[in-house]
This record gives structure tokens, C-alpha cells and sequence, in this order.
């Protein structure tokens, strides 16, 4: 992903996969290092993600980044 490019989360998908793979929101904090409160945000409303984030979720969920992006819903 490019410095500084932003995705559209989909919220609902981001998590579905994390309950899937048995992780809690805390634990997901854990293994991506993206902060408690922005993944209830991104999980809650969706919204706008930078490409450092997105890579961080789809690492710790074991997911290609386009998997949680809004525009492959």
C-alpha cells in the first residue's frame, strides 16, 4: 500500500472476522497494535482507515487488505 493512501472499512466484515477467528477487540489491539478504541470506531461506523492500518488488521487477521475494504462488499 502506498504512504498515505486511505481505504473505506467495512465495518460489519472487519468484525465478522475477528469474532471468526475467536478474537476479542483487546486481543486484536494486541497482535495488530492498532489502539482499542480506533478498531470499536472502524468496527462500529466503518469509516476511513489509513494504509498502515488496514495492513496492521489484515496481518494480525491473516486476511488480503481488501478483504476489510468497503468497496469489495
Amino acid at each position: 500500500m502506498a504512504e498515505g493512501e486511505y481505504w473505506e472499512i467495512n465495518g460489519e466484515r472487519l468484525q465478522e472476522i475477528r469474532m471468526s477467528r475467536g478474537l476479542t477487540l483487546r486481543r486484536l489491539e494486541q497482535h495488530s497494535g492498532v489502539p482499542y478504541e480506533r478498531l470499536n470506531e472502524l468496527e462500529q461506523g466503518g469509516g476511513v482507515a489509513e494504509g498502515d492500518t488496514i495492513e496492521k488488521l489484515a496481518e494480525a487477521l491473516d486476511v488480503e487488505p481488501p478483504v476489510l475494504s468497503a468497496e469489495d462488499a
